[in-house]
This record gives C-alpha cells, sequence and structure tokens, in this order.
C-alpha cells in the first residue's frame, strides 16, 4: 500500500472579509440617528450665540433642506425628474393651517403626523398615475401639478382663502422654557428636531436595500426588472417618501411663517427646488444642506447689497435670481457634482490620509 500526502498540495480557503469596527459596526439607523443627536446639540450651541433674526432665518434653512433632501431621493436615487414639488409643500402647508384652525387642541406632532399622512395619499395618487412615464412626459406631468395645484385656493377661497390665504397662531416656547428661549429660537429647534429625525430616515432608506434598488432602476431599468426588482411599485415607493418630506417642510414652513399664501408655492418654488438640488450636488443627500443654505441666503445678501447700493426695486427683485443662476453656471463648470462634489475632492487627500491600511 502506498499512502500519498495531500497536505502540501491543499489549497488554501480564502480569508473571511474584515468584519467592520467601531463606528462602521453599528446598525446604519443607530449611526443615523447618533449623527442627529450631534447635529442637534451643535445647533443649539449656535442658537445661544446668535439673535432671533438669524433661528428664524435657520428655520428656513431646515425645512427648505428637507425639502429638498426628499427631492434627492427621488431624483438622484430613481432618476425620476419631478417639477412638481413645491405643490407637495403647499399641501402640507395647507393641512397644516386648517388643522390648526379647525382642530387646535391636536399638539403640534399630531398636526405633523396628519402632514405626512396626506402628503402620503397624495404621492401614492400623484406616483401611481405616472409610473410608467420617463423623462419629459413625467416632467410634464408634474409640471402640470406645480401649474394647478395653487389655482386651488382660488377656487376654494371659502376654504383656503383664496389670494390672501390663512394666517394661523401658533403656540411659542412652553412655560417652563419661558426666558431661556425667545419663541423664534424655540421654533427654529422644533423645525430642526423635525428635520434632523427626518434626514436620519432618509439616509437610512438610501442607505439600505430600498436605496440600493432605486440607484438600480436609476441605472438600467430593464438590467433591474430583469434581476427581480419590481420597478413600478418602487419607483412609486420613492415618490411616495419624496412627497412626505415635501409635504412635512411645508409644515413646517407654515408653522415657522404664521401665513400660507398661494403665491408661495408657484412653479418658481419647484424649479428653485431643483435648481438648488443640482447646484448642492445630486448624488449625496449632503447637498441637500448646501442646497437649503443657498436658497435662504443667497437671495438675503443679494438684497441686502442692492439696498447698500440704493439700487432700483426692479434690480433688487430680480439680482437674487441673477446671482443664483450664475452661481449655479459655475459650478456646474468647474464641479459637476455640485458643492458637495467640491468638499469631497477637497477633502480627499485627507481621508486617505485618515483611512486604515
Amino acid at each position: 500500500m502506498t499512502t500519498t500526502s495531500t497536505s502540501s498540495n491543499a489549497v488554501e480557503a480564502p480569508a473571511p472579509p474584515a468584519r467592520p469596527r467601531g463606528w462602521r459596526a453599528l446598525p446604519s439607523p443607530v449611526r443615523h440617528l447618533l449623527l442627529a443627536a450631534l447635529g442637534l446639540a451643535v445647533f443649539t450651541g449656535f442658537l445661544l450665540v446668535t439673535g432671533d433674526l438669524t433661528a428664524l432665518r435657520m428655520a428656513a434653512v431646515g425645512y427648505t433642506m428637507l425639502s429638498i433632501a426628499g427631492l434627492q431621493l427621488l431624483v438622484g436615487g430613481s432618476g425620476q425628474v419631478s417639477l412638481g414639488h413645491g405643490a407637495f409643500m403647499m399641501i402640507g402647508a395647507y393641512t397644516t393651517a386648517l388643522l390648526v384652525i379647525h382642530m387646535p387642541m391636536l399638539p403640534l406632532a399630531a398636526d405633523l403626523l396628519l402632514v405626512v399622512l396626506v402628503a402620503v395619499v397624495a404621492g401614492i395618487a400623484v406616483g401611481a398615475a405616472t409610473a410608467r412615464l420617463h423623462g419629459p412626459y413625467l416632467a410634464g406631468a408634474t409640471l402640470i401639478l406645480a401649474v394647478g395645484l395653487p389655482g386651488l385656493a382660488h377656487r376654494y377661497h371659502e376654504v383656503l382663502g383664496g389670494s390672501n390665504g390663512l394666517t394661523i397662531r401658533t403656540a411659542g416656547a412652553p412655560p417652563f422654557l419661558q426666558g431661556v428661549v425667545t419663541n423664534s429660537e424655540w421654533k427654529a429647534l422644533v423645525v430642526w428636531t423635525t428635520v434632523l429625525l427626518a434626514m436620519a430616515l432618509l439616509a437610512t432608506v438610501n442607505s439600505g436595500r430600498l436605496g440600493r434598488r432605486l440607484r438600480a432602476i436609476r441605472d438600467d431599468e430593464n438590467a433591474a426588472a430583469m434581476a427581480g426588482i419590481p420597478v413600478g411599485r418602487t419607483k412609486v415607493v420613492a415618490f411616495v417618501i419624496a412627497s412626505a418630506a415635501g409635504g412635512l417642510a411645508g409644515g413646517l414652513q407654515a408653522y415657522v411663517l404664521g401665513t400660507i399664501t398661494p403665491g408661495s408655492f408657484t412653479l418658481a418654488l419647484s424649479l428653485t427646488l431643483i435648481a438648488a438640488l443640482v447646484l448642492g450636488g445630486i448624488s449625496s443627500m449632503w447637498g441637500a444642506l448646501w442646497a437649503g443654505l443657498a436658497v435662504v441666503y443667497l437671495e438675503i445678501w443679494a438684497s441686502d447689497a442692492t439696498r447698500a447700493l440704493n439700487l432700483d426695486r426692479d434690480v433688487e427683485n430680480n439680482l437674487p435670481v441673477v446671482v443664483f443662476g450664475v452661481l449655479l453656471i459655475l459650478i456646474l463648470r468647474f464641479w459637476p457634482l455640485g458643492v458637495h462634489g467640491a468638499v469631497q475632492r477637497l477633502t480627499a487627500p485627507l481621508r486617505k490620509k485618515s483611512a486604515p491600511r
């Protein structure tokens, strides 16, 4: 008998992939909630050294950022171009106003939950109707929504207030915080708490299974369908999530401003949101932050500049649009991925040095 040794000829099995450690080992929802808590702590500290005017401006940045983040999931995630996102903000704003007027006993949290529910129902209706549309046909259908919906305020002026809109009065800081924070600061804190929680949810969706499905549909619908992804249903889900984010943003806007008019939700708002998304960075949810800052502060800075130079009123009204357009062209010329793409490129060397070998 002869014996053969196989130990020298054995093929070594590949080593298992290294498990993530530290921060990466945490579940995605936990990581995003911790980042939201850190962001809220930073924002609270920022409010302590600023005044009421800055608090209201930052509240506007917050709900604008949330609306654009929902649009990013829809456009940057699934590739569906929507020109009617401002209409869902209008739905959320008017729903909040009607709830405050006719059901004043409800707390704000209940109002916002009902706003999200109404926006979800509207998103299901619009998303199901446009699920089979692509490119310019989808853009045209949502464009009709943005143009036609503000007209309902004139058609049902007894309920929606017509051109004058609706005016509501919301509660300020609770009694035990009187003297600690002002009403404007409290509203900014409420807005940013809601926005950061919603952003954590959107980031979890974007990094999870649904986000991977959306990106597969964006890249190639036929390949995604052959891989077993339900394309139509997934696109409707993306539209519903974006609609909920837009409706919640509109509800927060009504809570902060207290005045809701149809003139605030025209087609110009929808076009501004999608242009700001491109400016901030369509490929990342971080782009919504830069986009929100641009939408709010570029208009403020341009208006301040026209007043300082004693320019004509027509110039003051149109200069913010011109500045925004020029800035958008320059950013797309030098940084096609938007402001966040430029930030990533500038910080790439630092990230390479800190990355583990």
